[in-house]
């Protein structure tokens, strides 16, 4: 199975779309870094995969706690920081091969 390249988190509000490029690995596992270079999507043994600024501080996770996957499950996420709260899909691109 080949890594995701890329996927976007939707936020459910106001569908916001936040782009998420593969960057590298960490922990054996695809990284992804948000395409303004703010925010990453990591995997951690003892977190799973989560969403992490750069002082370290964890920003979001997967809702229903899944996290061990090869790469960032395509499910709900909650964001986090300070007293904001957004819930996001996560959405790979579309398969080329199903619109040709």
């Amino acid at each position: 199975m080949t890594a995701l390249a890329s996927f976007a988190f939707v936020r459910h509000v106001d569908g916001l779309r936040q782009p998420f490029e593969r960057d590298g690995e960490r922990q054996g596992r695809p990284a992804y870094r948000r395409t303004d270079g703010q925010v990453w999507c990591v995997w951690a043994p003892d977190l799973g995969w989560h969403c992490v600024i750069g002082d370290g501080l964890v920003t979001a996770h997967p809702l229903n706690g899944e996290g061990d996957e090869p790469e960032p499950p395509a499910t709900v996420w909650r964001s986090f920081k300070g007293d904001r709260s957004y819930l996001y899909d996560l959405v790979p691109p579309p398969d080329p091969a199903k619109s040709a």
